[in-house]
């Protein structure tokens, strides 16, 4: 759970915009001393600038809290000093750390015996060089979760922009030994092809921390460009020397309101920026003959699905001024700022429990579920019913959300004979004949409906339990949150993995 402080409306005076010490170590390799040049990458050399401007301008990050390290400057001694330097002794608890990273990523041999399937995730360095049948002079994936241990008790925020499963060359290419062009991996040295992908289980890789529960426990923020088994790209629609990585342009494009902000109420979330991310990459990988999949991953406390994606300065707020109008109503700009218990992050949220449900789910309506009352106009004590429809079948659970930050689990409840999925165009309606009882409306209030249609077999009795409807009380944001955590996980139970496969609908209404 979080705990909400006092509303505040975003102003100039109320952010400095800088916070004293944050430090941030930006990462790009796209020429390698010992690599072929068919390797090399053309993104990383842009991403980085796009990233650093995106730290000062959205982040409030002061260009002295930034260091860059590019190419021939981003060897595997560089890095790790500026690891240990930079990040770790630089900063302390409470304090903001942004790590980024483009350019290749790969595999190695396992020596440590922390994996299931024998192999280190791994960051390419300037210095790479192909050993005795594997990679040397990488960056560890072990190592990076020793820099996270040292960061404990810091805020810090993970940006990979590279591939982390190197095995996927093998379901890619015949010949295993040749990198695809433009692609964000490094195949093993010397590999030989097999006829079958070796699959990994069924964890979830979030770059190149293949511990979820490490950035959940200690409130790190993870992003990465593509799922496990997925291979990460520079965007080849651009002229070379303007191409960028896939994710890191939508990632950053992202972050504006004009392109993010998908319930329009001036703030683009966490849950809404990986959307936007999502639905650009796919967008890309869909004209690609090579890209047989593009899911980014955030790994995250569910808490900060619905936290503001750039943090207030004086510079975002007055973009949001500029981009205010009447239409949005009194409550737009309005955001709280969180502590998220038991991790040093702070966040700003949307102020009205009811408008931060889109932010915290983030993806955008699209029609597919419908969701009407009985009644257009709802005074105190009407009788009225709820009805759903969705295009597609699948398992319905819809949310009473109100104003003051309670939620009612309407479906599924233990009054219902029997919970079974919906059908598809096919509406239900609650309470029906066999309910034996009226929805009566208590107002005045204002609320929102929350219907969501999980296409895919999910479970989500931990999160939405039979007994937790219509008569057990809820933290809007908190039960919200653990359901579209669960949402956003990567399904993997097809050949290919991919998102789960839900749809969303919701309706605002008041009780006069």
């Amino acid at each position: 759970m979080i705990r909400y402080a006092a509303a505040l409306l975003l102003s100039l005076c109320l952010f400095s915009g800088v916070h004293a010490a944050d430090r941030a170590l930006l990462i790009g390799i796209g020429t390698y001393a010992t690599l072929p040049e068919k390797m090399f990458l053309e993104g990383p050399k842009n991403d980085v600038p796009l990233i650093e401007k995106l730290l000062k301008e959205k982040q409030g990050f002061a260009p002295e809290s930034i260091r860059v390290l590019l190419d021939k400057d981003a060897t595997r001694a560089a890095i790790l000093a500026s690891i240990d330097e930079w990040l770790v002794n630089g900063t302390q608890p409470g304090d903001r750390v942004y790590f980024y990273f483009s350019g290749h990523g790969l595999q190695v041999k396992d020596v440590s015996g922390d994996e299931e399937d024998g192999l280190d995730e791994a960051l390419s360095t300037f210095d790479i060089a192909a050993g005795d049948g594997d990679w040397t002079n990488v960056i560890l994936d072990d190592e990076i979760d020793a820099m996270l241990a040292k960061l404990k008790d810091r805020a810090v925020s993970i940006v990979i922009d590279a591939c982390h499963s190197g095995t996927i060359s093998r379901s890619l290419s015949t010949d295993v030994g040749e990198a695809l062009e433009s692609a964000r991996f490094l195949p093993r040295p010397f590999a030989k092809p097999v006829d079958a992908v070796k699959m990994r289980g069924l964890r979830i890789d979030v770059a190149v921390v293949d511990k979820p529960d490490i950035a959940k426990q200690n409130g790190v923020e993870a992003w990465s460009a593509a799922s496990s088994y997925q291979v990460a790209w520079d965007d080849t629609r651009l002229p070379p020397e303007e191409r960028h990585g896939v994710f890191t342009l939508s990632y950053v494009n992202g972050h504006d309101i004009a392109a993010g902000d998908s319930n329009g109420n001036g703030i683009v979330s966490n849950a809404e920026l990986l959307e936007y991310v999502k639905k650009q990459s796919q967008t890309y990988c869909a004209a690609q003959t090579q890209c047989q999949g593009l899911d980014p991953q955030l790994e995250v406390n569910y808490a900060l699905l619905g936290a503001s994606a750039s943090t207030p300065t004086a510079d975002t707020t007055a973009q949001q001024t500029q981009q205010q109008t009447p239409d949005y109503g009194p409550d737009y700009g309005k955001v709280e700022e969180v502590k998220v218990e038991n991790t040093q992050q702070t966040a700003y949220v949307a102020a009205d429990p009811v408008d931060a449900v889109g932010d915290i789910l983030g993806k955008p309506q699209t029609g597919d579920v419908k969701v009407a009352l009985s009644s257009d106009y709802l005074k105190n004590g009407d009788v009225f019913q709820i009805t759903v429809t969705s295009s597609t079948g699948g398992h319905l659970i819809l949310y009473d959300v109100a104003k003051d930050g309670k939620a009612t689990q309407i479906f599924p409840n233990e009054s219902a004979q029997k919970i079974t999925p919906l059908t598809a165009n096919m509406p239900i309606t609650i309470p029906d004949d066999y309910y034996g009882f009226d929805f009566e409306a208590e107002g005045p209030s204002e609320n929102v409906l929350v219907a969501i249609v999980v296409a895919d077999d999910v479970d989500l009795t931990k999160v939405a339990p039979n007994d937790y409807g219509l008569t057990k009380e809820l933290d809007a944001r908190t039960t919200i949150a653990d359901i579209a955590g669960t949402l956003k996980q990567t399904w993997t139970r097809d050949t290919e993995n991919r998102s789960v496969n839900w749809s969303l609908g919701l309706l605002k209404y008041t009780i006069y």
